[in-house]
């Protein structure tokens, strides 16, 4: 399952619901990405996450997808904030589960990774001095 959130979310709720679908698991594996309030040595006080509604659901739904194939997963769910957004407040949401912690620990990392190579999204920052900006590249992974 996929969603774009332009208001705030409770990820834990997110993962609560979905696993309340869900039987069989024995393990589930989540990442919880935030706003920072710095990157490339200035202070952010907001960001605008720009985003082609269509296109990024696609392609985030083709991401979990191909998730689903890679791993004996018995489901994955993807949250991911667009609009304004504010430091400390959750942007993304990777959640698997599997019969074992290994699927859903790779399947996870492989969701994250993924979604930040591929997915439609465009950062423009607010610096503490008011000027803005747009991030040029993503945060390195691993």
């Amino acid at each position: 399952m996929v969603t774009l959130h332009e208001q705030d979310f409770d990820p834990w709720a997110l993962i609560q619901a979905h696993q309340n679908t869900l039987r069989g698991y024995g393990a589930m594996a989540s990442f919880v990405g935030s706003m920072r309030d710095f990157n490339e040595g200035d202070t952010v006080t907001a960001m605008h996450l720009e985003h082609y509604p269509g296109m990024t659901q696609a392609q985030l739904e083709e991401i979990v997808q191909d998730g689903m194939q890679r791993w004996s997963l018995l489901g994955c769910r993807v949250a991911h904030r667009v609009g304004d957004i504010t430091p400390e407040q959750p942007i993304v949401l990777t959640a698997c589960w599997s019969a074992h912690r290994k699927e859903a620990f790779e399947a996870c990392r492989y969701l994250m990774e993924a979604l930040k190579s591929r997915a439609p999204f465009w950062k423009r920052e607010q610096l503490i001095d008011g000027t803005q900006r747009w991030v040029e590249k993503n945060t390195p992974g691993y």
